[in-house]
């Protein structure tokens, strides 16, 4: 859930989820269209060929939108990876810093604990 929030903060969550719905309901009007574009038989040959010609229009125009939409989607993606490899080699570098401290630490005690003179 975290990391849902992160994406959320940097801007990319809620495109793509928009993105995401758009492909969704583009994918479900094509399929609606494809299988109403069938002949009717009580209509004259000419009739059917019109329809069927607007039915082509509106299909391509939906494949069409679809296509824009999975582009969109695409680079808003693109945009994302972006932002996690940059958080990802940001998170790297902190790693680094943190466990050179920590070998710094310990060599500054394992220094400490030489210098102290032993009782006899």
């Amino acid at each position: 859930m975290g990391s849902l929030c992160r994406l959320t903060e940097i801007g990319a969550g809620q495109v793509i989820f928009e993105l995401r719905k758009k492909i969704q309901k583009l994918n479900f009007e094509l399929k609606i269209l494809e299988k109403s574009s069938s002949d009717i038989p009580e209509l004259i040959k000419s009739a059917n060929l019109l329809r069927s010609n607007e039915f082509l229009v509106e299909i391509n125009q939906k494949r069409f939108d679809l296509v824009s939409a999975y582009e969109q989607y695409s680079k808003e993606l693109k945009k994302m990876l972006k932002k996690v490899f940059k958080i990802q080699k940001d998170i790297k570098e902190i790693l680094k810093a943190q466990t050179s401290l920590i070998a710094e630490q310990k060599i500054k005690k394992e220094n400490k604990k030489k210098k102290k003179p032993s009782k006899k």
